[in-house]
């Protein structure tokens, strides 16, 4: 990693993290002196300025500073929309993605993290789709990917959705493949599951690519069972064992749809949330991604073990996949991350406007019902998401002794005309900034956006040459994919319909 500078930060007011009642903490004219990375003081300028003349200093009086944003559910950088997959059912819309072009691991990676870091977001989990080919395509796959982010200057936890059963669908994998032309069949039998893959091999390459990457302080490697109807019970207790062991943190798609919790009331007679808390699977190191089908008990069981929720608010919005109950989880006392999935009601990885759909989707009808203020949303895609990435207590929040991970953005801007003095700070950043009044965005004290535009590597170069790639004639294998995939979709389709 590269040498971590020291710099001074002065914001008119900084939003420093919620407190216990859930109040939004804020400090005013304050400096934040920056060493090695850590936020070391905050206090008045004047006290900070004496013998440190010569560090840089960023922001000023008409500076918002608060900690950057956590994306905590993310998969890839190219969005399905514009590989040419229209908004469908989940069951109908995962099955096309086996014919998605890519522009390869770095720059796909290098897309999303320009949209991120340009728009706020400083952590991100990233959760790979899968595991393609061989060991040694794992190996590359990862790595690229974590190094792309260390290229950009993002803080991130890494995982690979593991799967080992019911790939297509809710039942056995040889039951819809007999219902498929042979030459259909064969092409999707050979690409279900990775080659030489076991529970013990998946293991092994985690435990392989956390010590590759132990010195790397902005990296957490996590583990992320795909979801319950893709898991066996032996998969998910093996990685629920390596996870406690090596004090990884676990992330699981669960009940993002209704078959989802559908399936797990037939097969198990019970919940998915009770199947996984009976075979011990459930914990403090646990978020569970979606979670719009929870049945009755199920929070209350989510809080007694300590677990997360992630929240996808537009996701389940944009493929009608249901929404999650996030006040009665935040009633019941579990922590709420938010994930922004595949991509954004505007299809890109803009945090900011993440917020202000998650804080409308849950306004209670009832004159006197529950509602969220701009704290808790706040808290949601801050603090309680760099927990649910494995950086719980390093960032999330502006204090001495935390990573500095700081959003500097423009008062002016986000008051335009102008704002009664009467309106909470916190308020206004939630309902009215936007990635137009972001000035500066820091990792670790270093500057990675000045101006809306990401530092370390060229955008316009990215994008130019994703556009380059993805324009060429697709490959004889491209080819191949898509006529597959085209020809099993009605068979895919015919197969929900008929699955009890």
């Amino acid at each position: 990693m590269e040498r971590l500078e020291d710099c001074i930060v002065e914001a008119g007011t900084a939003l420093v993290g919620s407190d216990a009642q859930g109040r939004m903490q804020l400090r005013h004219d304050v400096a934040i002196r920056i060493h090695r990375g850590v936020i070391a003081q905050i206090g008045p300028l004047r006290g900070m300025i004496g013998g440190n003349e010569h560090l840089p200093r960023y922001g000023g009086p008409d500076t918002i500073a608060m900690p950057g944003l956590v994306n905590s559910h993310h998969h890839f950088g190219i969005t399905p929309l514009m590989a040419g997959v229209p908004f469908e059912p989940l069951e109908f819309w995962l099955p096309q993605f086996r014919a998605m072009r890519s522009p390869g691991t770095r720059l796909d990676t290098l897309y999303s993290a320009i949209e991120m870091l340009q728009s706020g977001t400083t952590t991100v989990h990233h959760i790979a789709s899968g595991l393609v080919g061989g060991r040694a395509q794992w190996d590359e796959a990862a790595d690229t990917a974590i190094a792309a982010y260390g290229e950009i200057g993002m803080r991130a936890g890494y995982s690979v959705m593991l799967r080992d059963r019911n790939i297509l669908t809710y039942g056995d994998d040889d039951r819809l493949l007999a219902s498929l032309p042979p030459e259909v069949a064969g092409w999707f039998g050979a690409r279900l599951y990775p080659k030489g893959g076991s529970i013990a091999v998946y293991l092994d390459f985690h435990d392989s690519l956390r010590k590759r990457h132990a010195d790397n302080p902005r990296l957490r490697v996590n583990m992320a069972p795909a979801n319950l109807h893709w898991c066996s019970d032996a998969l998910l207790e093996a990685i629920g064992g390596a996870a406690r062991d090596n004090g990884m943190r676990i992330h699981m798609h669960l009940v993002e749809t209704k078959r989802q919790a559908r399936f797990a009331r037939e097969r198990f007679g019970r919940s998915a949330v009770a199947h996984l808390h009976e075979i011990g699977f459930l914990g403090p190191h646990v978020t569970l991604g979606h979670c719009n089908w929870l049945e009755e008990g199920d929070r209350e069981q989510l809080a007694e073990c300590g677990c997360s929720v992630c929240h996808n608010a537009s996701s389940g919005l944009r493929l009608g996949s249901g929404r999650a109950d996030v006040a009665g989880l935040v009633r019941d006392g579990v922590p709420v991350a938010l994930g922004i999935d595949q991509s954004n009601i505007a299809d890109d990885r803009d945090m900011l406007l993440e917020m202000k759909l998650a804080w409308a989707l849950h306004r209670s009808t009832d004159l006197f019902g529950q509602r969220f203020d701009a704290a808790e949303v706040i808290m949601q895609a801050t603090e309680h998401g760099a927990m649910t990435a494995g950086f719980g207590g390093l960032a999330g929040r502006l204090e001495c002794g935390m990573q500095a991970d700081i959003v500097l953005m423009s008062r002016r801007k986000i008051e335009r005309p102008f704002a009664d003095g009467r309106t909470p700070v916190s308020e206004l950043v939630l309902h009215r900034a936007r990635r137009e009044a972001i000035e500066m965005v820091l990792v670790d004290g270093q500057v990675v956006v000045r101006d809306g535009r990401v530092t370390r590597i060229d955008p316009d170069a990215v994008m130019e040459e994703i556009r380059a790639r993805l324009s060429a004639p697709p490959t004889a294998g491209e080819s191949e994919a898509l006529e597959m995939v085209t020809a099993a979709m009605p068979h895919i389709r015919a197969h929900h319909a008929n699955y009890a």
